[in-house]
Order: structure tokens, then sequence, then C-alpha cells
């Protein structure tokens, strides 16, 4: 259950994600996520390498179209809370970019688990004037309870951005500020910064590894 909701927090973020370069400073927050939402879930769903496996194909679905529509710094300080205040700078971007890493790998192995989620919208919460808003959505699928799901976006000179995604009650960042502070009270903020990176080396040897072949294609040869 847990890697479960894992996999559609990371799904349904990168749905949301992606797409933010057509006019987000011009464009309601949730008429963006709506507009973006169908393309990114049928391109996922009709990509043969991205359905067998192909995690370079993902990797790099991933960085085109998602990150540059992340604000990885927030996210990170919010995720380090008062810890954030105490990293010197460089530490403060050593721990962004391997968060930012971190959630690449996450975000990639959701997508290729995409296979018939759909997605509903729901009204928006707060005034479209404000800064920041909360766009509220649920994925169904053909078997399962709908899944509810809220976005935490702001409005930045560039445009509008996603900072946080919450699903059945949990905010992804306060997920991972308890495990930040875990690590950090063992090993402070450098402690923390080693982890992420030994955990994301690990995921690069994996995600370098090819795609295991079905029995299907086994047996075809």
């Amino acid at each position: 259950m847990k890697t479960f909701r894992k996999l559609l927090v990371a799904v349904t973020a990168c749905v949301a994600f992606a797409g933010f370069a057509c006019a987000a400073d011009q464009e309601a927050p949730d008429a963006l996520v709506k507009r973006v939402s169908q393309e990114v879930l049928d391109t996922a769903k009709a990509d043969s390498e991205v359905q067998g496996g192909n995690q370079k194909r993902v990797l790099d679905l991933v960085e085109a179209k998602i990150l540059p529509y992340i604000d990885f710094q927030r996210m990170t300080a919010l995720a380090a809370g008062r810890y954030w205040r105490d990293a010197t700078p460089e530490q403060q971007k050593q721990l962004t970019d391997e968060f930012r890493t971190l959630l690449v790998f996450t975000y990639s192995g959701a997508i290729a688990q995409v296979k018939d989620q759909r997605m509903q919208f729901k009204p928006i919460r707060g005034a479209l004037t404000d800064n920041e808003v909360e766009v509220h959505s649920e994925v169904t699928q053909l078997r399962g309870e709908p899944i509810q799901l809220n976005y935490r976006l702001e409005k930045l000179p560039a445009g509008w951005k996603i900072y946080d995604v919450n699903i059945l009650g949990a905010w992804l960042v306060e997920t991972y500020k308890g495990n930040f502070a875990t690590e950090i009270g063992k090993g402070g903020i450098d402690g923390l910064i080693k982890a992420l990176t030994d955990k994301n080396k690990k995921l690069a040897a994996a995600a370098m590894r090819p795609p295991k072949m079905t029995k299907s294609t086994n047996n075809a040869t």
C-alpha cells in the first residue's frame, strides 16, 4: 500500500507538472492542469517504450517535460523545515540538487506505471487573483476507489509552478520532512545530503539496467 500510494503521488504529480510553458501566467492554474492532463496520460499510455520499461526514455521525458515547471528550491526548503536556515548556501544547493534527482527517479518510475488512470477535477480553492492556490482532483481507475489528489501552486514571474502534492490527506513535502529530520538528526545536513546521494546512485544504477523481457517475448525466440 505504501509503494502504491507513492506511485500514485508521482503519477499525478507528473501529470500536473507537464506543459506549464504555454502561457502559464495567463491561463488559470486549474484550466492549465486540466488541459495538459489528458495529453500526458495519453502519451504515457501510447508510448510502447515507456510501457516496456525503457528507463532512459522515461528519464528523458521527465527532464524535458516536467522538471522545468517545479519549484524545487521551495519544495526542498519546506521539506527541510527549520534546518534549511542552518544550512550554508552550498549545502542548500547540494540538498536541492539531490532532492531533485530523487524526485526524477520517483516520477520516472511512476510514469512507467500509467495504464488506465483517468483524472477528474473539482472547483479551484482560492481566488484566481491569489499568488497561491490549490487545485483538487481525483484519479479513477477501472478497479478500486477514486484517489483524491490536491496540488499547491504558486505564481512566479515565469508563471505557475507546483511545489507540493497531496494524496489521501498526506502532503508529499510533509512526508519527506519526517525523513529529512531523521537523517539530519543522525548526521546533520551533510548526513542528509550523503543519504540522498547514496540513494540516487543506487537508483541510477537500477535505471541503467535493460528492461526485463516478458514471458511472451522469451517464448517468441
